[in-house]
């Protein structure tokens, strides 16, 4: 019995060895597996604007000159310098004056292009409303095929604001319709008067300098001519945002790193000053709708006016559509506008929102929360919830003659992975999810089963040696 009771510790040492070697291995599976996506945001710091890992360089150009050529189909990274002081004679000699960063563009004449340019301003900026930027297209002759300026507006939260510009081919119109070259021109707005005459202080943060991102992005022609008139009639009843049981995602902190989501309902936080993307895959028929919910604060003293915005753009990343409310401390809720389906004849249409939904693919959602909250209401994080429903129903596309730059830019296409608490991409929850996190579980299950094998073959060892012995002491009592 003592021998026995001897092979029975064996083989419990055994089981406890196996065991601490099983703990060690998932341990070190685990380790060796390092999970990309965004880190979770611990206030009060605010993200980093993020762009795409290909980004190409475009330094600005403060003439036509020797302005850097953009191709279609890339991201370009510049920046903007801030407002100079003039070097005039006089009362205006302090004068600020704003510069213009230039890009070029050379274009055939069949192709409509598009071109969005994201300014950040600093962290922290002290910015007025009025700050923002103005974007155009012009030809050769100066002329000027779009224009579109942006601020930061009533909250005066530094955050990524977009204007764009495009040359567009059109029926009828004179001018930017032929082949050859073009220039995009930035410029900031919101010149302020310096120290002068008027003895008054110039904002440091007016000479900061912004950093760019530029899109250029080509639409081919169609392979045949179609209608050029817009229905006049649409949905237009404000719809019922869904209430299903919230998914976990983690919003994106650029137009490139945008989280996909697609119709339901989905739960994150931010904190203030923060910027989150997400998109929409919308088909051609299809129309988005979308609200934001934001948590109650620590305190419920105190008001910050435009603290909650919510803004759609379309593909080429054009505002369509937006919305904000103010803070008081207390939860709030943010509903974008009814707009009407995404049709290719919206174009023709004379004002947004309607022409500017005249893309199918990805739409972005952007939600920022005012830098403000902080100082009054804590610094979170703060509970969100995005709510998004596409009514409608999915039509035929108009028949591109060729591709567009980026390939396949117009498509809504394959869905991307699952959401994910740590910053998965969409799906509506269905399954399918992260490849990476298919890797961590086939090493996992790999894993344990290597263990699982080993400690098989230890026990069964055991289990033999034992019952040898048994044996050997039946055959000879006095051993």
């Amino acid at each position: 019995m003592a021998r026995r009771a001897g092979l029975a510790g064996r083989a419990a040492a055994v089981w406890r060895a196996v065991v601490r070697i099983t703990a060690v291995g998932a341990v070190l599976c685990a380790a060796s597996v390092a999970l990309p996506g965004p880190v979770a945001v611990a206030a009060p710091d605010v993200p980093a604007y993020a762009v795409a890992d290909d980004v190409r360089s475009a330094p600005a150009a403060t003439g036509t000159t020797d302005a850097v050529r953009l191709e279609p189909g890339a991201t370009y990274r510049s920046s903007l310098q801030g407002q100079g002081q003039g070097q005039g004679q006089g009362q205006d000699q302090d004068q600020e004056k704003a510069v213009k960063a230039y890009y070029r563009l050379e274009l055939d004449d069949v192709s409509n292009v598009y071109v969005s340019v994201t300014a950040i301003p600093r962290a922290g900026a002290a910015l007025s409303v009025g700050d923002g930027i103005s974007v155009s297209v012009q030809d050769a002759d100066s002329a000027r095929c779009s224009s579109d300026t942006v601020s930061v507006g009533a909250s005066k939260s530094p955050q990524p604001i977009t204007a764009w510009g495009a040359r567009e081919l059109v029926p009828g119109k004179g001018l930017c319709q032929g082949a050859g070259t073009y220039y995009v021109v930035v410029e900031r707005t919101g010149i302020r008067t310096g120290a002068g005459t008027g003895g008054q202080e110039t904002d440091s943060s007016a000479a900061e300098p912004w950093d760019l991102e530029l899109a250029p992005v080509s639409e081919p022609p169609l392979k045949k001519a179609a209608a050029t008139s817009v229905p006049e009639q649409w949905d237009s009843a404000t719809p019922t945002p869904p209430v299903s049981e919230p998914v976990a995602v983690r919003g994106g902190a650029g137009f490139a790193r945008a989280t996909a989501v697609e119709q339901g309902v989905w739960s994150d936080e931010i904190v203030p000053g923060q910027t989150l993307f997400y998109k929409v895959p919308v088909d051609w028929g299809r129309q988005v709708s979308a609200a934001v919910d934001l948590g109650s604060g620590d305190t419920d003293s105190g008001y910050v006016v435009d603290a909650l915005d919510l803004t759609l753009y379309n593909p080429v990343r054009a505002d369509v559509k937006e919305t904000s409310v103010g803070f008081g401390g207390t939860q709030k809720s943010a509903s974008l506008p009814p707009v009407p389906p995404v049709r290719y004849v919206n174009r023709y249409a004379p004002t947004d929102p309607t022409n500017s939904l005249r893309f199918a693919g990805s739409y972005y959602l952007v939600v920022h929360l005012a830098a403000q909250v902080a100082e009054r209401f804590g610094k979170g994080p703060y509970g969100l919830t995005l709510r998004v429903r596409l009514g409608g129903g999915t039509q035929a596309g108009p028949g591109y003659a060729a591709q567009s730059a980026p390939r396949g830019f117009f498509d809504v296409g394959a869905r991307d992975p699952e959401p994910s608490a740590g910053g998965g991409a969409s799906g509506g929850g269905a399954s399918g999810g992260d490849p990476v996190m298919k890797t961590v579980a086939v090493g996992g299950i790999g894993t344990g089963s290597a263990l699982l094998t080993v400690l098989g073959v230890w026990t069964l060892t055991a289990r033999r040696r034992a019952a040898a012995q048994t044996r050997a002491n039946a055959q000879n009592p006095t051993a």
